[in-house]
């Protein structure tokens, strides 16, 4: 008995020890937001407050204009997600379902180019958007994130279009669909667990850039919101409370998005016990 009961108390120590590391950054990062200016600088080291403040996230909203920049964030993200699940969708159905000569090299280049630092392109990228004249402008940031999530997110969508099974578009055709009707109607539908996962992942990383955001954005009035929490630091020191209140806040969609496609997420990632 000693020896079944063993194991499963040093799991529980183990998953608790990993929740504690895992969470503490997070409360740490809430706990900071809400401490008084002479408590984050005291000494030793509290762990708690004993006088919360909203100070951090009223100064927040006053220093800079971070409304401004977490409505830029919702457009570049959410527009460049969208942008890139409907390519990743179209292209991941053919990659998937057609036979052609390119075919293999296709996929090997998508699989190599997520090798490729972003660094290296941006200057040329930096130089062409420039001859468009889209430097400083939204519209800039979602078509390069579209680019940069339209590999990731083909391979991702060629994936879950091989666990759906050949058969259904098939008895859809027998029954008089054609094949753009049958994929609308009969493998969209059944991909939507999957495109909720490619959307969801999207949108984080599209929330999360900064370094391209920082090279194409000049005014103020066109950051995003990582940018807008570097310029935080770059402007007056570093505020910890209000850097860490505009953190907590920056959180929030990212939370909200997997909170909601949290079922979906699943059903895409564990999608394939049908098979053909």
């Amino acid at each position: 008995m000693k020896k079944k009961i063993l194991p499963k108390v040093m799991r529980i120590i183990l998953l608790s020890m990993f929740f504690i590391f895992a969470t503490f950054p997070l409360y740490w990062i809430i706990l900071t937001s809400l401490k008084p200016t002479q408590e984050i600088y005291s000494f030793p080291i509290r762990y708690w407050t004993n006088n919360p403040t909203l100070f951090g996230y009223k100064r927040l909203f006053e220093f800079v204009n971070f409304k401004r920049y977490f409505v830029n964030s919702i457009f570049v993200s959410l527009g460049a997600s969208f942008v890139s699940t409907i390519f990743a969708m179209l292209s991941g159905y053919i990659l998937s379902r057609k036979e052609f000569k390119w075919k293999y090299p296709i996929i090997l280049f998508l699989f190599f180019s997520q090798m490729i630092p972003t660094y290296l392109i941006m200057v040329p990228q930096y130089t062409m958007f420039s001859n468009l004249n889209l430097i400083n402008k939204l519209i800039s940031l979602v078509i390069i994130y579209s680019g940069f999530g339209a590999a990731f997110s083909t391979i991702m969508a060629k994936g879950f279009f091989d666990r759906i099974p050949k058969s259904i578009e098939e008895a859809a055709l027998i029954d008089g669909c054609n094949e753009i009707q049958s994929l609308f109607k009969i493998t969209i539908p059944l991909m939507l667990p999957g495109l909720s996962a490619i959307l969801s992942f999207s949108f984080v990383n599209n929330w999360n850039e900064l370094f391209t955001a920082v090279m194409f954005l000049n005014t103020s009035d066109k950051y995003t919101v990582p940018v807008g929490l570097y310029s935080i630091v770059s402007k007056a020191g570093v505020q910890w409370n209000v850097l860490a209140a505009g953190i907590v806040i920056a959180l929030l969609p990212t939370i909200i998005v997997f909170s909601i496609s949290q079922k979906y997420i699943i059903a895409g990632l564990t999608q394939g016990s049908l098979k053909d």
